[in-house]
């Protein structure tokens, strides 16, 4: 095996979808994102569908996106793991969070890690992360990670997630992820070295 140099970093997404900020969802990637940076060092780009401009919506196909939602779909492609979050609205993902993934190439998250992760007002939406998110990235062919993240309203305070069970769940899906990535090479070393 190739020992990488102690400089890469892998390039971890963290994309909620979000569509206002602030957003529990987003805070909650972005929760998920430092507990995985604090287990390793990992150069984390923090997204949400507000990064993807106001034409994302309108984009029927990759080639109709605007600059801005051409650089988000490439930040998705091009990461060595995802954190994704979405809010559950009428019992899913949001729908452009959907959108957002319509418009990846379906090869280009193959055995990528992933972590799935929502929020909704209660815990009766707890298994939108298990029965809409999971299957999703089933499609990709992603590695999600066993444990996926669910946080209802009562789980925050002040904007953070703040839960003991939240915060064990957090821990458990970052260590997998985590692990998942230890005998892996960044990307861009992959890319550097084609």
């Amino acid at each position: 095996m190739t020992k990488r140099p102690s400089t890469a970093r892998f390039r971890i997404v963290a994309f909620s979808g979000n569509t206002h900020r602030p957003s529990k969802s987003r805070a909650l990637a972005g929760a998920i994102a430092e507990a995985v940076a604090a287990r390793q060092p990992v150069d984390v780009q923090l997204l949400d569908i507000l990064d993807g401009g106001p034409d994302l919506g309108l984009a029927y196909a990759p080639q109709d996106l605007g600059p801005r939602g051409i650089a988000l779909v490439r930040a998705i492609e091009e990461a060595d793991a995802l954190i994704v979050a979405s809010p559950v609205y009428k019992g899913s993902y949001a729908g452009l969070f959907k959108h957002v993934f319509d418009l990846v190439d379906p090869a280009a998250l193959a055995d990528r890690p992933v972590i799935v992760a929502a929020t909704g007002g209660g815990h009766r939406h707890a298994l939108v992360v298990e029965h809409q998110l999971r299957p999703l990235f089933g499609f990709f062919g992603a590695l999600t990670v066993p444990t996926s993240v669910y946080a209802s309203d009562g789980e925050f305070r002040d904007g953070r997630p703040s839960d003991p069970g939240l915060e064990a769940r957090i821990a458990s899906a970052s260590g997998q992820l985590v692990a998942a990535l230890s005998p892996r090479t960044p990307r861009t070393l992959v890319a550097d070295a084609a």
